[in-house]
């Protein structure tokens, strides 16, 4: 009989652990995949919940949210995108918050030849070609497109741009060759041994770059949505995002 109830007590247990666990939905901007896919496993294996990542490019995650796509937290590349969802109620108030900032930099293919030394060379003859993330919606193709127009250049060099659905798609066109030149973020030309950073935009000179994180109202489990929101702007996951590139927001 005492068998018989310990072994009971010890099944009611494991459910009791099973139940507690929760899985998250992440909808998360494509720069910060190699960082956050890190920082989720390491999450996982301190609190048992199951992190999933959806990434993208913000605006794309922005608009499948707003259409009701299911999901816990989101984490933009720019302001503006979690702006949106702020004004349609869609994030939980109080949750929001900016964890990190970055920097643009002109990539070229790692065995090419050609000599930049500042973004305004974009416009020189030897540029045919060079790839941005879509200038109008995706943060990264926001933020360099404004960097040269307040530079100059823009009208001159925009005949030349490829445009791609998001950053990780400007540094494939870089490194498959099919462009000259790109400009990314400092930590996505970081995790490319095939492209090397051939300029850096100053980050007194260019757009402020902020990443903000939010739990969405429709999240499912709130209370470890904030858990894990706070944890991406804790002390343990600034270590990983420093070491893939990152700056902490200010």
């Amino acid at each position: 009989m005492k068998t018989k109830i310990v072994t009971l007590l010890l099944g009611a247990a494991c459910l009791s652990d099973v139940s507690a666990a929760a899985e998250l939905t992440v909808h998360a901007a494509a720069s910060l995949t190699e960082a956050l896919k890190e920082i989720g496993a390491a999450y996982e294996r301190a609190s048992g919940d199951k992190i999933v990542f959806d990434f993208g490019a913000s605006s794309l995650l922005e608009r499948q949210i707003e259409q009701g796509a299911p999901g816990d937290i989101f984490v933009s590349a720019d302001e503006a995108k979690m702006d949106l969802l702020e004004k349609q109620g869609a994030i939980l108030a109080g949750t929001r918050r900016a964890v990190l900032s970055n920097t643009l930099v002109v990539v070229v293919a790692a065995d090419a030849s050609v000599a930049l030394t500042k973004a305004a060379d974009l416009a020189e003859p030897q540029i045919k070609r060079f790839a941005l993330a879509e200038t109008q919606t995706v943060p990264a193709g926001i933020y360099a497109r404004e960097y040269l127009e307040k530079l100059g250049p823009w009208e001159k060099i925009q005949g030349k741009v490829v445009p791609t659905d998001n950053v990780r798609g400007t540094l494939a066109a870089v490194e498959s060759g099919n462009v000259d030149a790109g400009i990314v973020y400092k930590t996505d030309a970081l995790i490319s041994r095939r492209v090397k950073i051939a300029t850096e935009i100053p980050a007194a000179e260019g757009p402020k770059i902020s990443y903000p994180v939010a739990v969405l109202k429709s999240s499912r489990d709130p209370e470890r949505a904030k858990k894990f929101a706070q944890y991406l702007a804790g002390p343990v996951a600034a270590e990983t995002f420093k070491k893939f590139g990152f700056m902490l927001a200010q």
